[in-house]
């Protein structure tokens, strides 16, 4: 690896902690008095869709095929974490917090994961328009499934699920998660995928297998959907079926093509953006999806590829380019 790349990655890291100092010295301290508790609830939701979008820009973005049933992937790891660890308060298991909180995403995530191979392998032979309408089924049956099974509340409020979705452990899982997509996006692997949003028939045609890497990649996308799903679940403690439905499918891929398909920045400003919108407008909630929908259409119209394109942000380019600038003021000076 080049030193220039160590050295961003090192800023990055590092700006990363800082990030996350000044947030508990915000959030730990009581720093926002009686606000606190709400900022600190609305910073976590935040972070978990940060993490679904990013997932979700692995398919919109990377690999070129539309999804609109994200929120499907979703609800199964939040249904299927809950499951686990109410089952294991029942049998009286005891574990220190961080413990649960590692068996929950990874529960929720490898159950997403599997639902999303066995969907993807026939799902993913279809492409444009017929993908996105099976997408769609897809989470409308999850939905319809969850209403009606016992397990997961039988159509009523699904309560009692512990509360261990500490803003800690949820900073490091979204940093960790959104590390992992982007090194997956930069590793061959990814390349794979670009090449086949590029050109399907000429990857095919170059020894690419197509069906492997669109079904690892969707799998892929589905377990982290399934780590939002249960950072999600044990924040609430309670849920219901109805709240995973296409709407919220729909915001998840709004906030993909504002931010930008291709970059996972733009999935990052635009979940924390459209996520943090509706709590900050709350007296207009009822415009809140023509709001949605008007700034999707200025983007469209004026910003096809999205605010941010395929820019990635790094801390260790923006030194660069300051140091650039003056370095150019200075020589102009003299």
């Amino acid at each position: 690896m080049p030193k220039k790349m160590k050295r961003n990655y090192l800023l990055n890291l590092i700006g990363v902690l800082v990030l996350f100092a000044i947030l508990c010295g915000i959030f730990d301290t009581g720093l926002l008095g009686k606000k606190n508790g709400y900022f600190l609830g609305v910073s976590i939701i935040c972070m978990m869709t940060i993490i679904i979008v990013c997932s979700l820009n692995l398919l919109t973005g990377f690999m070129g095929e539309f999804s609109i049933g994200h929120a499907g992937f979703m609800s199964i790891g939040a249904y299927a974490s809950a499951i686990v660890t109410m089952k294991m308060l029942e049998l009286g298991i005891a574990l220190p917090t961080a413990l649960y909180f590692i068996i929950a995403i990874l529960a929720g995530g490898i159950a997403s994961a599997i639902m999303g191979f066995l969907v993807g392998i026939p799902a993913l032979r279809l492409r444009g328009d017929y993908l996105a309408i099976v997408t769609v089924a897809f989470a409308e049956i999850v939905r319809v499934a969850f209403t009606n099974f016992q397990i997961t509340g039988g159509g009523k409020t699904l309560s009692g699920i512990p509360k261990i979705s500490d803003f800690h452990y949820v900073f490091f899982t979204m940093v960790i998660s959104v590390t992992l997509i982007y090194m997956f996006v930069r590793s061959r692997f990814g390349r794979a995928v670009i090449s086949i949003r590029e050109d399907y028939i000429a990857a095919a045609a170059s020894g690419i297998n197509v069906t492997y890497y669109k079904v690892m990649t969707f799998t892929l996308s589905a377990f982290f959907a399934g780590v939002a799903g249960a950072i999600y679940a044990h924040y609430m403690t309670a849920m219901i079926p109805t709240y995973f439905n296409f709407m919220k499918s729909s915001e998840f891929l709004t906030m993909v093509i504002l931010g930008g398909t291709g970059s996972l920045t733009g999935s990052i400003i635009g979940a924390t953006v459209l996520a943090a919108l509706p709590e900050a407008l709350r007296n207009f909630q009822i415009y809140r999806m023509l709001m949605y929908s008007v700034v999707l259409v200025l983007v469209m119209i004026f910003k096809p590829s999205g605010i941010f394109g395929t820019w990635e942000f790094s801390l260790g380019r923006l030194i660069d380019r300051l140091l650039k600038k003056d370095k150019k003021g200075g020589a102009a000076n003299e």
